[in-house]
């Protein structure tokens, strides 16, 4: 990733590839310049209304969901702007991540196939029946990834939305259902379920719970007073208890579907 993602996110000129058609909302796949390198672009004017989110929204929490990454110093969420582009309007632009398949770190796979030191997070079946068990990895980056989730009250961490890149660094990516002031966690890592969260991590979340009492504009601007308030509770919350979410009863806990 270049030193310059930011500016070529902000000030190069769009070059638009086509539609990620799998997307709830529109999303764009496109070149930064005529022949440079790719990104995202979600517009605004481009997102499904839902009845749980304010219209118009979504776009701005993947900036705020950007911003919580950087604050803990954690990198998860690739580089991402917000721009006005003059043909799609307000819009937020995100790095593409070229993702290395082999690499990913949610699998489905059978019950004797399961990784050696990976989590096993549901038992189902395929399409004809056969047994298959929901699995991830529990590297250092994902449980920090599963901990992030937990800080933005993510409503959709899909395996489709864990990606490694050819130099192994797990990204977190699609976070437009974060940041509701009503609790909404719905992720397939539930692997560190209940057990304690590592002390690196709890001196990150006390550092953000700080910096979060004295206002981050970049996080704040994009959500209203109620979801500010939600957000600090949260980090006040896992650094009380000091262990990781347990799944609710009370809403499904693994989106669907997981991929």
């Amino acid at each position: 990733m270049p030193v310059d993602a930011f500016a070529l996110l902000t000030e190069a000129e769009l070059t638009i590839e086509g539609r990620l058609l799998s997307a709830s909302n529109a999303t764009l796949r496109a070149r930064l310049g005529d022949d440079g390198p790719r990104c995202v672009v979600k517009p605004v004017a481009g997102e499904r209304p839902l009845w749980d989110f304010p219209d118009g929204t979504l776009t701005g929490r993947e900036l705020a969901a950007h911003a919580l990454s950087e604050l803990l110093g954690w990198g998860l969420v690739p580089p991402t702007v917000w721009r006005d582009d003059p043909e799609l309007g307000p819009a937020m632009c995100q790095w593409w991540i070229d993702e290395v398949p082999h690499l990913r770190p949610v699998a489905v796979v059978a019950p004797d196939a399961v990784p050696e030191g990976w989590a096993a997070v549901l038992e189902a079946e395929d399409g004809r029946g056969a047994p298959v068990v929901l699995v991830h990895s529990r590297s250092p980056q994902l449980e920090r990834l599963a901990v992030f989730d937990a800080v933005a009250n993510n409503a959709d961490r899909k395996g489709g939305h864990v990606l490694v890149d050819s130099e192994g660094a797990v990204w977190g990516i699609d976070h437009g259902v974060c940041f509701s002031d009503e609790p909404k966690l719905r992720t397939v890592l539930w692997g560190w379920s209940g057990e304690p969260i590592g002390e690196e991590i709890l001196t990150d979340l006390q550092r953000l719970r700080d910096d979060l009492d004295e206002g981050v504009d970049a996080i704040d601007r994009w959500l209203d007073g109620h979801e500010r308030e939600a957000l600090r509770a949260r980090v006040g919350r896992l650094l009380r208890r000091g262990t990781h979410p347990e799944p609710s009863t009370r809403w499904p806990a693994i989106p669907w579907p997981v991929f």
